[in-house]
Parts: structure tokens; C-alpha cells; sequence
């Protein structure tokens, strides 16, 4: 195979990649359960399984690549915290970012793919080894977005990394509020949250011994 005949063999590769994973994200953010099939995905752009497998090794494969491509497009999403603002301010826009973010397609696509996924961490784990590799640096990803937004404030890092592991729980409670038109303020909701959280981050860190679990 000659250098140009090559090249245009790696740029259509490239390009039926690209187009899976792009498919693979429109059909996700469908919300449809039956969306989360690698081989009805490849049907939708009028490839075959053994293209995916080419591509990807597996639907594991498939799946992992999904989750890797929409961190790469979320990458920036937080970059507006600003790291000189007070206390207030960067918790206020870590939630507002997430509660807006959180009804963008991507974000429906993922939530989509996790529900079709193993709740359990082993069975997950076993069955897709690479997109529990994937789920598992989003999780380390964004722990460390989040001690990043509070550098340079004299909080506690047990307790950023409490109110990392609540945020996320607690804004798509709010946004699933949203969706079923609820009858609540959630700006109050919004405010309510940030002004809990800021307290908590505020008030002086105790021993963990000294927390009494009922």
C-alpha cells in the first residue's frame, strides 16, 4: 500500500469513527432504552457490527470511547470558575454550571448509557472493564476540578471532596425537578443549596472521629 493510498485509508477510518461516536451521542441523548445498542447505532449511519469491532474492539470498547470523546468536549466546562472570586461566588457557578450542563445532549446521552449500564462497581467492572476505567477518571476528574475552583481558600480538602461527591447527586435531583415541572423554586433550591454548602466549607473542620454516624 502506497503512503497516499494509506493516508486515505486512515482518514475514511478516522471519519466512520467519528461519525459512530457522533451517532452514538445523538441516539443516547434520545433517551430511548433501546438506544444503547452498539450495533443499532452502526445500523443508524449504515455501518455493520464488524465496522465497530474494527473500530472500537467490542461494545466495551464502543462505550468507553463514548464517555472519553464527551469528556474531551466537556473538557472547558468549568474553566469559567473564577479561582480569585470569593468562596460564594465559585460554589454558586460550579452549581450553575451543572444545573445547566446537566440538560445539554451529551449530558442526556451519558445519563442515558449509565442506566443501561451494571449498577454494581464488580459486575460492571467484569462485564466492561474499559468503560469502568472511563467512569471511574470522570469521578477523579472532576474531584480534582473541584479542589482546583477552592485553590488559594483555607478549606478543608475532606470536606471538598464531601461536597464533590454530593454535588452532582444533588443538582440532578434538581434538574429532574425541572424536567417534571415541578411546582418548586429551584432558583431558591439553587440558592438554598450554595448557601448550605458555603457554610459547610466555612465552618471549622472536626476531627472525623468526633462525627457521630446514627
Amino acid at each position: 500500500m502506497t503512503e497516499a493510498v494509506a493516508r486515505r485509508t486512515n482518514r475514511r477510518g478516522q471519519t466512520t469513527r467519528e461519525n459512530m461516536l457522533k451517532a452514538a451521542l445523538t441516539s443516547l441523548a434520545s433517551g430511548d432504552p433501546g438506544s444503547v445498542s452498539a450495533n443499532r447505532i452502526a445500523k443508524d449511519i449504515g455501518a455493520t457490527w464488524g465496522a465497530v469491532q474494527y473500530q472500537f474492539g467490542d461494545a466495551d470498547g464502543f462505550w468507553a470511547a463514548v464517555l472519553h470523546r464527551t469528556a474531551e468536549r466537556r473538557a472547558d466546562v468549568f474553566a469559567a470558575v473564577d479561582t480569585a472570586a470569593p468562596l460564594r461566588t465559585r460554589v454558586a457557578s460550579i452549581i450553575d454550571t451543572l444545573y445547566h450542563g446537566l440538560a445539554e445532549p451529551d449530558s442526556r446521552a451519558i445519563e442515558n448509557l449509565r442506566a443501561a449500564l451494571p449498577r454494581d462497581h464488580a459486575e460492571l467492572e467484569r462485564l466492561y472493564p474499559q468503560t469502568a476505567a472511563e467512569l471511574h477518571s470522570w469521578g477523579q476528574s472532576w474531584l480534582q476540578i473541584c479542589h482546583n475552583a477552592f485553590a488559594g481558600i483555607d478549606v478543608d480538602p475532606e470536606r471538598v471532596r464531601e461536597v464533590a461527591t454530593l454535588i452532582p447527586g444533588a443538582m440532578r435531583g434538581l434538574v429532574s425537578e425541572r424536567q417534571l415541572g415541578s411546582y418548586a423554586d429551584l432558583d431558591v433550591a439553587r440558592r438554598g443549596l450554595t448557601n448550605a454548602l458555603v457554610a459547610y466549607l466555612q465552618s471549622p473542620a472536626q476531627p472525623h472521629s468526633d462525627i457521630s454516624v446514627t
